[in-house]
């Protein structure tokens, strides 16, 4: 077998800046993530819920910290990233999309859109519990 000492194909080290292609699918793969241990966090809501006042008292004193609104915070935005980003990954299967203006409108329009869902789910939130 021959060895070559060249590359396989453009390593990220080629490009200037971040492409937004590369951005969108690391992000994607991290929110996978960040919600798989988020649900872990749901799941702990469950059992303090079944477990009495006092355990489920404790468990949101913890979640109405700021520390624990700023976890709620970022997972909201990773479940609506995951999901708009997925309708996004759905388009793409239908065939549609591939061409590169559409790829770069339709990721622009799932960081904004995921934003846009989470300020949206907190305002609603937080005018339902007022």
């Amino acid at each position: 077998m021959a060895n070559n000492n060249r590359p396989l194909s453009p390593h990220i080290q080629v490009y200037d800046m971040m492409q937004i292609t590369a951005l969108m699918s690391i992000l994607h793969r991290i929110t996978g993530v960040v919600l798989a241990g988020g649900l872990l966090l749901v799941l702990w809501w469950l059992v303090a819920l079944a477990s009495g006042p006092e355990y489920y008292n404790t468990v949101m004193g913890y979640a109405g910290s700021w520390i624990g609104r700023l976890v709620m915070l970022g997972f909201t935005w990773a479940l609506f990233y995951h999901l708009c980003n997925g309708l996004r990954h759905l388009y793409w299967d239908a065939g549609w999309g591939f061409e590169i203006p559409s790829v770069y409108r339709t990721g622009y329009m799932v960081l904004i859109g995921s934003v846009v869902l989470t300020v949206g789910a907190w305002v609603i939130a937080y005018s339902v519990g007022a």
